[in-house]
């Protein structure tokens, strides 16, 4: 009987919805945008109703002539919308674009449509000042440029809570190179005689051409891996890797790549997508990663993908491994978070990736998320900590006696998405929002996720109260109490991230080949919100220049250590370590393996700092098991002074010649090459930021007042090499008791391996605590007995 009533149903909808609609003349059999029974499309529906067009769904989003009796006519903008937003529709292919999504998204998103111009995935300002950075701090510190002219919003229409308006208001104040109250576009890019003059002008070649291509004004490069739609579609339009369409709309083609992969929108868990019988909710991690596999890479290493030169394995018909984002992988351990179920949606909030409506310039501003959000401290359950807990920009540490507690209030933005039982009241943020999917049950908190997962997570005090944690974790979070308190969580439990040594970017004008502007194509977009990209109209958008980009060297073990905004120590990676070959239109080098200085910056005078830069990061790489002690106390790489300490790296500022040659370096042969050519102003390895008296090398973060090197007593503190010389310098008989110790070792042919090396050191600790003690009890006791001898 339950079926007999949800097949009547199912036919009452289709009757209802596609009665007379002429969409489906096309489009017969695509797929419902959302599913008949959810609350989105009774939405749509009534919206159709009230435009007159009670049975077509279709044209609330797509606007369009449903009486059109060709694709000519249909696709032409006749429909009257006489309720939000007055006056005919045109038709809209992408709904979704930022360009016209105020008549579509923004009926019922209002929102997330009038935040959407702030976002950092429109306006890309961190990524356009740090290259600007990188060929001589072209705009300093200043975060002000982006893809295009945008105002920060009014405070009183911020989305958040009053508290944490308060809060963004102090970021405000505290960071303001980070939070500009507009942005200007950026500068277009120069002709080849302009950079014939002035060669510090290619940055803007390279910014447009490579830098901006995934930002959410466009659709950007349809390459194996980064197909999407535009603004809200580039996040909630699934689109796969190869860029296929495998739904069953008859008129969409099958065979072409850059198609949507189905037609429905993916979001929160209630909103179902179905692809080949499977269904899942929440939007997929490689659709985040469509975008975030450069810069930071945040998006690949979360799946645990480390790029390579190599093209191996092969495949099973003997072919390549196939590029993917234009780059080959390796496949290392992805991020626990990733391997538990969750989705990049589940931790980050609705304000971390729309924009609450300020302008913030890196990702560090907006992202109002902690670890400790979440876990807690040792000592501190999540409710138990005050607000800012972890995000401490102005260097302090927020009062302890000012818990933060839970809420049972939502944000009204927030009821929009799946709302979830409240239990003893919803986790906030470290800035003082509701997370509407995380909520305290008991003192235990569940996560729910996008995907349908409702995680029970245990916080770290009830693991130190129920003795779940092993001693590692004990050493680390309890007794040495100084990692929590100064270091983020992830120093530890990210084990691995990307590190991109020496950047060589060539930008070459002398071949006459251009490629597209992707801020060009974003601003050029017609009345139906179709870029220049999405209409195929890329011939206007072409700039001069031919770029290409080399790396040094790649590494993923053990990142270095620096602070970051928050002044947490963190890992660091090479945030963009730009080394500049230019080449004019006569072809020759007015640039060659430039490195810039920027003076009076980052410990340098007018001589200047190299532009070269060591970024603090979250590399969302992270394991339950953290790194080892060793891996930081024992490495010189975590202490800034490079890898091996830098000694093995030979001076890059000299070139290097391979070739026959006398034994004290004369080469023989006239005609020879260089093999390996100068970087004049780099004399050493590329890992190397700080030297061992203090003195930066290069900068380290340039976008937060904060970030900087550990400073000489925090590397003093780290530094635990050459400890093992504590003993051995006396062992086997530079000490007369250790000789005789040695002696009874090899006589009784006792092996002393890890286990009996690491119980010796234990029970040397103990002796030599209470040796002391008793020391000192004992000159204790003698100057008392001594001071009651002299008064008698």
């Amino acid at each position: 009987m339950v079926h007999i009533f949800s097949l009547l149903f199912t036919l009452l909808f289709v009757f209802l919805v596609y009665g007379d609609n002429r969409c489906l003349d096309c489009h017969q059999g695509i797929e419902n945008i959302r599913s008949p029974d959810s609350q989105m499309m009774k939405e749509i529906l009534k919206v159709a109703e009230k435009a007159g067009y009670p049975s077509n769904t279709c044209i609330v989003c797509h606007g369009g002539n449903p009486s059109g009796k060709t694709k000519e006519e249909a696709h032409q903008g006749t429909v009257d919308f006489f309720f939000k937003n007055k006056g005919p529709k045109n038709f809209y292919p992408d709904p979704g674009s930022p360009w016209i999504n105020k008549h579509t998204c923004g009926m019922c998103h209002q929102e997330q449509v009038r935040t959407q111009y702030t976002s950092l995935m429109f306006t890309e300002a961190g990524k356009i000042q740090g290259t600007l950075w990188g060929f001589g701090g072209i705009n300093g510190y200043n975060h002000d440029i982006g893809n295009y002219d945008v105002q920060e919003i009014d405070i009183h229409n911020v989305l958040g809570t009053q508290k944490y308006k308060k809060y963004i208001q102090k970021l405000k104040q505290l960071e303001p190179q980070v939070f500009p109250k507009k942005m200007k576009s950026l500068p277009k890019a120069p002709t080849a005689e302009e950079v014939q003059k002035n060669p510090q002008l290619a940055v803007y070649t390279y910014i447009r051409q490579e830098c901006q291509r995934c930002h959410t004004g466009n659709q950007g490069r349809k390459k194996r891996g980064d197909y999407r739609g535009m603004g809200c579609s580039a996040c909630h339009i699934p689109y796969s890797n190869e860029g296929f369409y495998e739904g069953k709309d008859p008129s969409i083609p099958k065979n072409q790549p850059g198609h949507l992969l189905v037609h429905t929108i993916q979001a929160t868990r209630e909103a179902k997508v179905t692809v080949h019988g499977i269904t899942y909710s929440g939007i997929p991690v490689e659709t985040c990663t469509t975008c975030h596999d450069r810069g930071k890479r945040i998006g690949t290493s979360f799946q645990g993908l480390m790029e390579t030169a190599y093209k191996s394995p092969f495949l099973d018909d003997g072919s390549p491994q196939p590029k993917l984002h234009t780059k080959y992988y390796i496949h290392l351990k992805e991020d626990i978070h990733m391997r538990k179920g969750m989705l990049c949606q589940d931790c980050h909030t609705s304000n971390d990736v729309h924009s609450d409506g300020t302008l913030a310039g890196t990702t560090l501003a907006p992202v109002e998320i902690e670890c400790q959000d979440c876990h807690g401290t040792p000592d501190k359950y999540p409710w138990e900590l005050p607000l800012g807990y972890a995000d401490e920009v102005d260097g302090k540490v927020p009062p302890m006696d000012e818990p933060r507690g839970v809420t049972k209030k939502l944000l009204e933005v927030m009821k929009k998405g799946t709302v979830y039982d409240a239990e003893d009241g919803y986790l906030l943020t470290a800035r003082g929002n509701p997370l509407p999917n995380v909520v305290k049950k008991d003192n235990k908190v569940i996560v729910h996720t996008a995907g349908g997962k409702d995680i029970e997570l245990k916080p770290l005090k009830l693991l130190v109260e129920t003795g779940k944690l092993n001693t590692e974790a004990m050493v680390a979070m309890v007794h040495a109490k100084a990692h929590m308190e100064k270091l983020e969580c992830y120093t530890c439990h990210a084990t691995w991230a990307p590190q991109c040594y020496g950047c060589h970017v060539k930008i070459d004008y002398s071949k006459g080949v251009k490629h597209v502007d992707w801020v060009s194509v974003g601003h050029d977009h017609d009345e139906n919100g179709l870029t220049a990209d999405a209409r195929g109209d890329l011939d206007k958008h072409l700039i001069e220049g031919e770029i290409k980009e080399e790396r040094s060297y790649l590494r993923w073990e053990n990142p270095p250590l620096a602070v970051n905004g928050e002044h947490r120590i963190s890992p660091a990676i090479p945030g963009c370590q730009t080394t500049v070959t230019v080449i004019g239109k006569d072809g020759k080098p007015l640039l060659l393996n430039h490195i810039f200085k920027i003076p009076n910056v980052e410990g340098a005078g007018e001589e200047g700092q190299l532009a070269i830069d060591i970024s603090p990061v979250q590399p969302h790489t992270i394991q339950k098991e953290a790194r080892s002690c060793e891996s930081c106390h024992n490495n010189p790489v975590s202490m800034g002074y490079g890898i091996e300490g830098g000694k093995i790296y030979s001076d890059p500022s000299k070139p290097y010649i391979v070739d026959l040659m006398t034994s004290d370096g004369r080469i023989l042969p006239k005609i020879f090459k260089v093999q390996i050519n100068a970087i004049p102003n780099l004399k050493y390895d590329w890992s190397r930021f700080v030297s061992q008296e203090g003195k930066q090398l290069q900068t380290v973060g340039h976008h937060f007042s904060g970030s900087r090197p550990l400073n000489n007593e925090e590397r003093s503190i780290l530094d635990r090499r050459g400890v093992c010389l504590s003993c051995h310098q006396e062992i086997p008989e530079q000490d007369l008791a250790i000789n005789l110790l040695n002696h009874i070792k090899e006589v009784s042919n006792i092996k002393i391996d890890k286990d009996k090396h690491n119980n010796i050191l234990h029970k040397l600790v103990l002796i030599g605590a209470w040796s002391q003690l008793l020391i000192a009890f004992l000159i204790l006791v003698g100057i008392v007995f001594i001071i009651k001898k002299l008064k008698k």
